[in-house]
C-alpha cells in the first residue's frame, strides 16, 4: 500500500487522475513528515489551489461548497451539536434546511463520522463542503477547548447532572438488575451514553493520557486516566452509569455485551479531533460488574524514529550495529509500559527495506507497520508464540520478532532461529540487561548457545520530565544525594530542577516523559561469563568493566540537564 492509498484526499484525487502519481507521492510524503494539510501542500507546490480542491471533494459527497465567511452561526446553531462531539468529531453546524441540520467537517471525505454524527444529533444531517482550517478554528472559537459551548452548557459536569438517574430502575436500585440483551444495547445506544463516552475518550486523548481505566465498586463508578505512568480520577460519574458505559465500550469494539463471566479483548478505532486513534479494550469481570481498560493507541503520538527515541548517541551506536547484523538476538528488556514495544517498533522500522521479510508475533499488535507482517497471538486457538514462530521458520522471513519470550520453548525456537540465518528481536521482562541474560538461562537455555546467539540487551525506564513551564533551581539534601551515591563534591556547578506544578502540567510538576537506558553489547568477556553460568551480579560487574552505562548512571545524565528530578531517577532505577 503506497502512503497515497492511506491519505483519502490524495487516493480520490489520484484516481481522478487530475494530478501525476509520483507528485501525490511526495505531497502524502511531506504531510507525514510536517503534519502540514494535504490542501496547504498541494496549494505551496502549485499543484491545485484550495477551491479546486474542495471543489473535487464536494463533487465526490453530492454536497456544495460553502464559503464560512458567508454564514452566520448562532448560538442557537452551536448548540444543535453537543461540544464534546464538536471537537471530537471536528465538525460544526452551518444553517438549518427546512429542519435538516447542515454541518461542515474538517474531513467530509470520512462517511462513518457522518453517520455517527447523525445518530447522535437524533436526525437527518446535511454536509457542505468548507475550507477545512477555517472549520477547526470556528469550532475553536465556538466550542473552546472542547467544554461547554461559548455562552451555553454541555460540559461534562451539566452531562453528569443530566445523567445522575439515568439508568436506574424503578423496581430494583441494583445496577446488576437483570436485562435482556436486547435492553442493554438500547441503553447503550441512547444519545446520553454515547455523548459520555464520546466525552471520556476526547479528554482523555486531550490530556495525554495512554490508559483508561472504568471501575466498578459496591457504591462508586471511578473512571481514572494514566497519564505520564501515574492515575489521576476524573469526577466520578453515578454509580448507575456502570453497566450502560461498559455496554457501549462493548458495542464499539465488538465484543458479546450479555457476556459478563469471562474476560474479553476487543479493538476500537475512532477519529478523535480528527486523528487516528486505536483503542485497545479489556474487559474484566469482578465482585461489583466488569472493569474495563482501555489502552490509547495514538499513531499521531507515536515517533518511530530510532533517532527520535531519546537513546544516548553510544547506545544507538551500539543498538543500530546488533541490529544491522544478519543473525543473531537483540532482547529489550523492562517492566511493562516503559516503551519496549515502541523500541522494537522503531528497530523493525529501520531496518525494513524492499530487501528482506520481516515477520512478528505479538500479544497484542499494537500498531500497523507498513510492509512487515503482523500476527496476533490468539491462545484460545491455539495460536501461541511457540506455535507462530515454528511457523515463521518455514515463511522464508530475514528478521523475525517475538513479543515477547515468554517460556522455554519459545526461547528455543528463537535461538534455533538465529544460528538459522535470521535476526530475532524480542522482549523479557527484568529489572536490567544482565538480568535478562541469566533470565534466559535460568529458563533451561543452554548457556553455549545464549553466548553464542546473544548480539545484545537494552533495559530501559521511562521517567517524567519537569515541566518546563514551572521549573524550579533547588539545592539537594544529603539524603537526596546519598540516595544517588553522590556527594556535595561530586556535584561541581550542576543544578538540579523540580516543577513546582502549573496549569500546563495540572499541578504535577511533570510533563512528558523521557527513556534513560543501559545497553550490554555481549562482547568476548561476556561471552565466557555466560558460559561459565555468572550470576547477574557478576555479569553486570563485567559489563560495566566493558564500558556498559547503567540505568542510574544514564538517569543522573538526565538529572543534571534539568529533564527530570531525583525522585523520578530513584524510583525507576
Amino acid at each position: 500500500m503506497s502512503d497515497i492509498d492511506t491519505i483519502p484526499l490524495l487516493a480520490l484525487i489520484r484516481d481522478q487522475g487530475f494530478v501525476d502519481e509520483l507528485q501525490l507521492e511526495e505531497v502524502a510524503h511531506e504531510h507525514k513528515q510536517s503534519g502540514k494539510s494535504v490542501m496547504e501542500l498541494m496549494d505551496s507546490q502549485g499543484l491545485m489551489d484550495p477551491d479546486t480542491v474542495l471543489q473535487i471533494i464536494a463533487n465526490q459527497i453530492g454536497a456544495e461548497v460553502l464559503q464560512l465567511s458567508d454564514v452566520k452561526i448562532t448560538p442557537e446553531l452551536i448548540q444543535r451539536i453537543p461540544a464534546e462531539s464538536a471537537t471530537m468529531y471536528q465538525c460544526l453546524p452551518v444553517g438549518d434546511n427546512d429542519g435538516i441540520l447542515q454541518v461542515a467537517m474538517a474531513d467530509p471525505l470520512n462517511p462513518a463520522v457522518a453517520d455517527e454524527l447523525g445518530f447522535i444529533v437524533g436526525g437527518e444531517i446535511q454536509l457542505v463542503v468548507a475550507n477545512p482550517e477555517e472549520v477547526k478554528s470556528l469550532i475553536d472559537q465556538h466550542y473552546g477547548d472542547g467544554g461547554a459551548p461559548k455562552g451555553g452548557g454541555g460540559g461534562i459536569s451539566e452531562l453528569l447532572t443530566e445523567l445522575e438517574d439515568y439508568g436506574k430502575s424503578d423496581d430494583d436500585d441494583d445496577d446488576e438488575v437483570a436485562m435482556d440483551i436486547s435492553d442493554m444495547e438500547d441503553i447503550a445506544n441512547e444519545t446520553p451514553i454515547i455523548r459520555f463516552v464520546n466525552l471520556v475518550l476526547s479528554q482523555a486523548v486531550q490530556d495525554r493520557a495512554s490508559d483508561i481505566h472504568f471501575e466498578p465498586f459496591e457504591d462508586e463508578f471511578k473512571i481514572r486516566y494514566r497519564v505520564d505512568g501515574a492515575l489521576y480520577e476524573m469526577a466520578p460519574p453515578p454509580k448507575n452509569l456502570a453497566t450502560p458505559v461498559t455496554s457501549r465500550l462493548k458495542i464499539m469494539s465488538n465484543l458479546n455485551i450479555s457476556e459478563r463471566r469471562v474476560p474479553q479483548d476487543g479493538r476500537i478505532s475512532v477519529q478523535i479531533a480528527g486523528r487516528p486513534i486505536d483503542l485497545r479494550v479489556s474487559t474484566l469481570p469482578t465482585q461489583f460488574g466488569e472493569s474495563v481498560v482501555l489502552r490509547v493507541l495514538d499513531r499521531a503520538a507515536v515517533n518511530l524514529e530510532m533517532a527520535d527515541l531519546g537513546l544516548p548517541k553510544h547506545i544507538l551506536n551500539a543498538a543500530m550495529e546488533a541490529i544491522h547484523q544478519p543473525n543473531g538476538i537483540f532482547i529489550a528488556t523492562g517492566p511493562t509500559g516503559c516503551g519496549k514495544t515502541t523500541t522494537l517498533y522503531s528497530c523493525l522500522k529501520h531496518v525494513n527495506s524492499i530487501e528482506k521479510k520481516l515477520l512478528t508475533v505479538e500479544d497484542p499488535v499494537e500498531y500497523d507497520l507498513d510492509g512487515i507482517m503482523q500476527v496476533p497471538v490468539k491462545e484460545s486457538i491455539g495460536m501461541t508464540f511457540m506455535a507462530a514462530l515454528r511457523s515463521f521458520l518455514r515463511q522464508d522471513p530475514d528478521i523475525i520478532m517475538v513479543g515477547e519470550m515468554r517460556d522455554l520453548e519459545t526461547a528455543q525456537i528463537g535461538i534455533q532461529a538465529s544460528l538459522t540465518g535470521h535476526l530475532v528481536m524480542t522482549t523479557l521482562h527484568t529489572n536490567d540487561a544482565s538480568g535478562a541474560i541469566t533470565r534466559l538461562v535460568d529458563m533451561g537455555s543452554e548457556p553455549f548457545l545464549v553466548s553464542s546467539t546473544l548480539l545484545a540487551v537494552l533495559a530501559q525506564r521511562l521517567v517524567r520530565t519537569v515541566c518546563k513551564d514551572c521549573r524550579t533551581p533547588f539545592e539537594p539534601t544529603d539524603h537526596q544525594l546519598e540516595l544517588l551515591n553522590l556527594s556535595p563534591n561530586d556535584l561541581g556547578e550542576k543544578t538540579f530542577y523540580y516543577g513546582r506544578g502549573c496549569g500546563k502540567c495540572n499541578d504535577t510538576g511533570y510533563l512528558g516523559r523521557k527513556g534513560i537506558f543501559e545497553l550490554l553489547s555481549v562482547t568476548e568477556a561476556i561471552q565466557t561469563q555466560i558460559n561459565e553460568r555468572a550470576p547477574t551480579a557478576v555479569l553486570k560487574h563485567k559489563a560495566i568493566e566493558e564500558g556498559m552505562v547503567t540505568l542510574r548512571e544514564d538517569g543522573l545524565r538526565g538529572i543534571f540537564s534539568g529533564e527530570t528530578t531525583i525522585d523520578e531517577v530513584v524510583k525507576y532505577t
